[in-house]
């Protein structure tokens, strides 16, 4: 297991020469959630540099979908600290995205407008995005018939329209068919290939979490292991998978992998 980097914040020293360490996009030091009595995370010390693909897997329960609500905002830390860098902007696809029962087009439009993009500027906007996405024809269709993969795509197409410079996936394939899966494991590499408000030298930041073993080494270049809150294993994604690991985390990829 390698130490977790601890992040470094105003008014504390860094080691080496500050003027040559990028910032880190998100700077975690010993956060914690609690829904209640239940300790979501624990002591949390993390940090996210811009452009990495960091895959949270764990099983359920560990915190990973926690963890991304944290980092965009959705849930208040119980403890700790959460610092970002700037003010990136963030956007979330969940693994069962809520749709509007309007079409296609509104659903994708409406995101827009909310953040004062003009109605007409609007919908051309999430004309694009729906053709990046493959679902140009059905744009004026009722989004509440759309097929679980269409929705999933959908959800993609509103999170590209924000162009953000984060993208955090909570399960994004996790009941989808292998067809489909394939498709949205696609876009995932593609947005993550791309840039977001930030301009084309900073490339998409994307946490996901995942049980799909084999999605986590196709997408990701960095894998957080969870286990009660708890962050066991930080690693690079070729280390996680062919060096030694804590045995909570060695006996999860096992199962997983079985």
């Amino acid at each position: 297991m390698s130490a977790l980097p601890s992040p470094v914040f105003p008014g504390e020293e860094s080691p080496g020469d500050v003027s040559t360490i990028e910032p880190p996009l998100f700077a975690l030091r010993e956060l914690s959630v609690r829904y209640g009595a239940v300790q979501a995370l624990a002591g949390v010390n993390l940090r996210v540099m811009p452009g990495e693909r960091v895959a949270l897997v764990g099983a359920n329960g560990s915190g990973k979908s926690t963890l991304l609500r944290a980092l965009h905002g959705l849930v208040r830390p119980s403890a700790g600290q959460l610092r970002r860098d700037g003010a990136p902007r963030v956007a979330m696809v969940f693994q069962r995205p809520f749709v509007l029962r309007t079409s296609a087009l509104n659903n994708v439009a409406l995101g827009l407008w909310l953040r004062r993009v003009r109605w007409q500027e609007a919908c051309a906007q999430a004309a694009v995005a729906l053709h990046r996405v493959g679902l140009q024809d059905i744009a004026r269709q009722n989004a509440r018939t759309l097929s679980g993969g269409q929705q999933q795509r959908l959800a993609f197409a509103r999170a590209w329209a924000l162009r953000p410079d984060v993208l955090l996936l909570d399960e994004p394939t996790a009941s989808l068919d292998p067809h489909a899966k394939r498709e949205i494991e696609s876009l995932m590499a593609d947005f993550a290939a791309s840039h977001g408000s930030a301009g084309p030298d900073q490339p998409v930041t994307m946490l996901f979490s995942s049980h799909n073993l084999g999605q986590v080494k196709r997408l990701a270049s960095r894998v957080l292991y969870l286990e009660h809150g708890r962050v066991l294993a930080d690693l690079p994604v070729h280390d996680f998978f062919n060096g030694p690991l804590p045995e909570a985390a060695r006996l999860f990829v096992k199962g997983e992998m079985a």
